[in-house]
């Protein structure tokens, strides 16, 4: 089963998920802009990803700047930026079992199915 972080207005989200149903492959969509992660599932994200946290949020987005946050602040205060401003996170993001992708470029999302 794949989870979806789901942008609707996100062309790129779009194509994922076109990629995805293409496959014939289960998937659950979670749109975290109404549904906003936890900090916890935020860590877990991470963890999924395997990468800095800095590279699964939107550092160009305008409230990243509104906020005052900077690529180099800590994971913590990252994480729990965007677990109240879920804006921030990049999207979409594609979960299976304890992987996960970003679906930048959509394509990516072709090593979990």
């Amino acid at each position: 089963m794949i989870t979806l972080w789901h942008n609707p207005r996100c062309s790129k989200s779009r194509q994922t998920l076109a990629l995805i149903e293409e496959a014939g492959t289960p998937v659950t969509l979670r749109k975290y802009l109404e549904d906003a992660p936890t900090l916890a599932e935020l860590e877990q994200a991470q963890r999924a990803l395997d990468l800095p946290v800095i590279e699964m949020l939107r550092p160009s987005e305008k409230r990243f700047k509104e906020l005052g946050l900077t690529r180099g602040d800590d994971a913590g205060t990252l994480l729990a930026a965007a677990a109240a401003n879920p804006i921030l996170i990049e999207r979409p993001i594609v979960f299976k079992d304890n992987r996960a992708v970003i679906g930048r470029p959509p394509e990516a999302v072709k090593e979990l199915l």
